[in-house]
């Protein structure tokens, strides 16, 4: 099929594109006016629930705490793609690319209907976002593509050829007739411009014929509107009054019109002819047939172009004034070439609705910032009914790139499914626990922050860790126990897992037994001293003692069903993990990196083991015999523990491994196993170089 336009497909595709994001910046300044969530973000949501395993792990080990940027990015890329794609498909009819933007609006509606937060409202941003996209489409492509009466103008003119070329034509004729054709203007067209032309001058002979719709070919005078002399007119020489070109074989017996007889229902044109008739001879259609003689009227007033105006009057010169012509004059190609300019100027304005209405929406979506809210619970943060003692003397060996025992809260690990970070405000919180219980409750923050608040040091791990990898951190956390208030809704005997929500509706299972025996599990609201940061689960967060972070550290935790493992499953666990996730033992090498000077120098890291604590981290270079490291203090069991040992390195390449015992017994184990489904195992092992 051939294109109904002829955009290039690069212009077509910019257009695509164009059209593209100025879907995506409505839809969110609709999502921000009705408080919905951006249909990129959606959809990006529904692709990390339905990605496999293997591609989370391959993401997070890939791009670290990145991974949600990345994704975002990769789906604007992909969004970018089709648009264009949409934009070229649009060349051969604009429905096509319009329809595609619909049913993306149509991915977008299903994607924000499919999650946990969505409100009535939820399908206006995508389809709203689609029905300008599609507006812009079409518009754009309106405003590049030919007018209307183009392709019909071009078409007339090759009928009109084909017709005289039937009718007996000259091969010269033949080829001044598709000249013609070729600029897309029709004879009845010049004969209306000789017409408006010489207002107020004789009228042109056949021109009776034009009004009634059966123009004469005028070929054989000079172009009215462009200025060119056609070429099968022999006689029109601007330097020399001369006569008509037909005249030369011409008899007297009586005078005809050039612009054409009609002879047994055929039309004929004098240009190229040669021959005289021998009922008479052809005058010039501009010439004045009168007892003064015949004389071109253009012979005299010729422009510099060398077209004869072809209009006269009682036998005088027409040439005295200049036939005014149209200010646009295209044809052939030129009438089907697209503007650049209006192509740049469509394109830009398209880009700035686009970007205006982004960040626009982005501004009202900023309207539930809860930093202020922060602010507020800071100033009033209630202290520990039972403060914890300083840190003792020797945590923290101090040691240059090695982890500090306190992570500070800016560089505490963050791995979670929220691609965009949720704003909960403390006023409106509230936690519900329900269930196998004897009595559901629901607490407001400020029944929450009333309650005996208790200190406790615990370090958090996250199951997607690879052997000495860094989704590991310490902090000091304040909170609510959460053993005081789940006896207050009184759990039934047979109910053993706490499934927790988020308010981005992402769940988690805790085990009932591990929150319940006496370890420090908090329903924390600050960590370091300070008030959660939105990103670690402010206002409300859990944290569970020796359990990996997706089975026990709900951020912004907002509901708690107690049931059963055989009942109901948490987010991960159709996802292949286990679904309960005590934390192995483990190590990390933190120093040297990559190079050190021969001689001495220091090995380090850091160990865990919680609620079981680290008895003792053994380290092994090249082939040499397991080394006991030194081990830092600990304020209990629940954190990590920093070790380190010194070695005489020789110049050259050396392999360096670690293993840790924890309160058991229990050694880190030589054998290799990926995060997934518990917990990566093996010895954390670097290559670095004395040099």
């Amino acid at each position: 099929m051939e294109p109904r336009t002829r955009l290039p497909v690069w212009a077509a595709a910019l257009v695509g594109v164009t059209a593209g994001a100025v879907a995506l910046g409505i839809s969110q300044l609709v999502a921000g006016v009705f408080g919905g969530t951006s249909p990129v973000i959606a959809v990006g949501n529904s692709a990390v629930d339905l990605s496999p395993l293997w591609l989370k792990e391959w993401a997070i080990r890939t791009f670290g705490e990145n991974d949600k940027n990345v994704l975002v990015s990769g789906i604007l890329v992909v969004i970018a793609l089709i648009a264009a794609g949409l934009g070229i498909l649009s060349r051969r009819r604009v429905a096509f690319g319009t329809t595609g933007l619909y049913l993306f609006g149509a991915v977008g509606m299903l994607s924000v209907l499919t999650s946990t937060d969505s409100s009535p409202f939820a399908i206006f941003p995508p389809l709203i976002g689609a029905a300008a996209g599609a507006m812009t489409l079409s518009s754009l492509f309106r405003r590049l593509e030919p007018p209307p009466w183009a392709e019909s103008q071009r078409a007339e003119a090759l009928a009109t050829a084909e017709r005289e070329a039937s009718g007996g034509r000259t091969a010269e004729g033949l080829a001044a007739a598709e000249r013609e054709a070729s600029r897309g203007r029709t004879a009845g067209t010049l004969a209306t411009v000789e017409r408006e032309a010489s207002s107020g001058a004789r009228t042109v002979p056949g021109a009776e014929d034009a009004d009634r719709g059966d123009a004469p070919s005028y070929v054989g005078a000079g172009d009215a509107d462009s200025g060119i002399t056609h070429p099968d007119a022999t006689g029109a020489d601007s330097g020399e009054g001369r006569s008509d070109a037909g005249a030369e074989d011409a008899d007297s017996e009586g005078p005809h019109s050039t612009t054409g007889s009609v002879d047994s229902g055929q039309r004929r044109t004098n240009a190229g002819t040669d021959e005289a008739d021998s009922r008479g001879a052809y005058s010039d259609a501009g010439g004045a047939d009168s007892s003064r003689g015949r004389t071109s009227a253009g012979a005299e007033g010729a422009d510099s172009g060398g077209a004869h105006s072809g209009v006269a009057s009682g036998g005088e010169s027409a040439g005295a004034g200049r036939v005014e012509r149209p200010a646009v004059m295209r044809a052939g190609p030129d009438l089907y070439a697209f503007n650049r300019r209006k192509l740049l100027t469509g394109v830009g304005v398209g880009l700035g609705v686009a970007g205006v209405s982004g960040v626009a929406g982005q501004w009202l979506s900023g309207r539930n910032d809860v930093s202020g809210a922060r602010t507020a619970v800071a100033k009033a943060l209630p202290t520990p009914a039972t403060p914890l003692p300083p840190l003792p003397p020797g945590v923290d060996f101090k040691l240059p790139n090695l982890s500090p025992f306190t992570t500070p809260n800016h560089d505490f690990y963050r791995v979670d499914t929220a691609l965009v970070v949720p704003s909960v405000d403390p006023k409106s919180w509230t936690l519900k626990i329900h269930g196998m219980v004897d009595k559901p409750i629901e607490i407001t923050f400020d029944d929450l922050i009333r309650r005996p608040l208790m200190e406790a040091d615990v370090t958090l791990t996250c199951v997607s860790n690879e052997v000495n990898g860094p989704y590991v951190g310490n902090a000091r956390w304040l909170g609510v126990r959460m053993a005081d208030i789940l006896r207050e809704a009184g759990l039934q005997a047979d109910a053993d897992m706490l499934l927790s929500t988020s308010t981005d509706g992402w769940t988690c299972g805790t085990p009932i037994d591990v929150v319940m025996d006496g370890r420090d599990a908090l329903f924390a609201i600050a960590m370091n001293g300070e008030v959660l940061p939105v990103s670690h689960g402010f206002p409300v967060r859990q944290v569970v003692p020796g359990l990996y972070g997706y089975v026990s550290a709900t951020k912004w935790v907002t509901d708690i069903k107690v049931t059963r493992y055989d009942l109901d499953e948490a987010y991960w666990t159709p996802r292949g993990w286990s679904a309960k996730g005590p934390i192995k033992t483990g190590s990390r090498i933190d120093v040297p990196r990559n190079k050190v000077k021969p001689g001495r120098n220091t090995i380090a890291g850091v160990a865990w083991a919680q609620h079981r604590g680290i008895e003792k981290v053994e380290v092994k270079v090249d082939e040499s015999d397991w080394q006991i490291a030194r081990l830092a203090e600990v304020p209990g069991l629940d954190t990590w523990r920093q070790w380190s040992l010194d070695w005489d390195f020789t110049p050259g390449l050396h392999t360096i491994r670690c293993r840790a015992t924890d309160g058991t017994g229990e050694t880190q184990t030589a054998n290799g196993a990926p995060p997934a489904p518990d917990g990566a195992t093996g010895y954390p092992t670097i290559l670095m170089e004395a040099v």
